[in-house]
């Protein structure tokens, strides 16, 4: 058994364990995992959310996560890649889009001190 299938294995594990361990799905598992490494992304590199820097590492993890799926399943299952795809990357963009188009929405509001006069 090469490196990497070994490193596969233990990680479908450790997967399979937290599942176990969690009660929790797989959707929810995904989900969660891409808003937990958008946080810590976002810690490590101080970006902010709207430089989509913190999203192209969920982005990345999660690649590498299905590319793990795929050593151990022995094929890409299509639609198992597709849902995990969209649960884990769902969220994070939508937080990333929405920190950057939040500046151009401000700058379209009128400022406090002009309705006050």
């Amino acid at each position: 058994m090469t490196v990497v299938m070994r490193l596969a294995q233990y990680y479908h594990e450790l997967t399979l364990w937290l599942q176990r361990t969690t009660g929790q799905t797989d959707t929810v598992l995904h989900i969660h995992a891409g808003l937990a490494i958008l946080v810590v992304a976002r810690l490590c590199t101080r970006r902010s959310f709207g430089s989509f820097a913190p999203f192209a590492f969920v982005a990345f993890a999660e690649l590498a996560n299905e590319a793990l799926d795929r050593v151990v399943a022995g094929g890409w299952p299509v639609v198992d890649t597709g849902t995990d795809l969209l649960n884990t990357l769902f969220w994070p963009f939508a937080i990333s889009l929405g920190v950057r188009l939040r500046p151009m929405m401000l700058k379209d509001r009128p400022r406090v001190e002009a309705l006050r006069r």
